[in-house]
C-alpha cells in the first residue's frame, strides 16, 4: 500500500470514489438550501412590497374621502351657523307670524304669579326699504292668443274701412291703429 492509499483509509474515504465526486456531492445540498432561501426571501419581499402598496393606495383613497367629508361638514356647519344667527331667526319667526313676547311672568311653587301677564302685541312693521328691483329671470314667451273675430255690423257692411275696429277693443287685447301711408 502506498502512502496516499493509507492516508485515504485513515480519513475514512474509499479509494474508488475519486477526488472531485465526493466533494461535489457534499456541496449540492448546501447550494440547493442557499438557492431555496434566496428564492423564498425574494418571494416574501415581493409579497410584502405588494401588501405595502395596497395599503398605500387604501390610505390615499381614505385621505381623499376624509377631505371630501371634511369639506361637506364645513359647508353644513356654515349653513347651521347661518340659520341660527339672531337676525335669521327673527326673520324666520316673523315669516311664521310669531311676535316678540312681553315681560315674563313667573309661577311660584305655591301657585302665585310674579309679574303682570299681558298679551304679546305685534310691533309696527318696519318702514319699507327701497331695494333695487331684482332682475327677473327670462320667462318663456307666453302663447299669443288668436285674434277674436268680430261679428259684422251693418255699419261695417255699409263701406267702413275693415281695418278700423267696429266697437270698443276687448279688454287686454291691444288693437292696431291704422296709419295712412304705411
Amino acid at each position: 500500500m502506498t502512502r496516499g492509499q493509507a492516508a485515504r483509509l485513515v480519513r475514512g474515504r474509499p479509494a474508488a470514489a475519486g477526488p472531485g465526486g465526493a466533494r461535489q456531492a457534499a456541496k449540492m445540498p448546501f447550494v440547493l438550501l442557499v438557492v431555496a432561501l434566496l428564492a423564498g426571501g425574494l418571494i416574501s419581499l415581493l409579497l410584502l412590497n405588494s401588501a405595502l402598496n395596497q395599503g398605500s393606495f387604501q390610505l390615499s383613497r381614505l385621505k381623499k374621502e376624509t377631505t371630501a367629508l371634511t369639506d361637506e361638514q364645513q359647508a353644513l356647519q356654515r349653513d347651521v351657523d347661518g340659520y341660527s344667527a339672531p337676525d335669521a331667526l327673527q326673520r324666520r319667526a316673523r315669516e311664521l307670524g310669531l311676535v316678540p313676547g312681553g315681560s315674563p311672568v313667573f309661577l311660584g311653587p305655591d301657585g302665585r304669579t310674579a309679574g303682570a301677564p299681558a298679551a304679546a302685541e305685534a310691533p309696527a312693521p318696519p318702514p319699507p326699504s327701497v331695494a333695487p328691483p331684482a332682475p327677473q329671470p327670462s320667462a318663456p314667451a307666453a302663447p299669443v292668443a288668436p285674434p277674436v273675430p268680430q261679428s259684422p255690423s251693418p255699419a261695417g257692411a255699409a263701406g267702413q274701412n275693415p281695418d278700423t275696429p267696429a266697437g270698443p277693443a276687448p279688454s287686454g287685447a291691444p288693437q292696431p291703429t291704422p296709419t295712412p301711408g304705411r
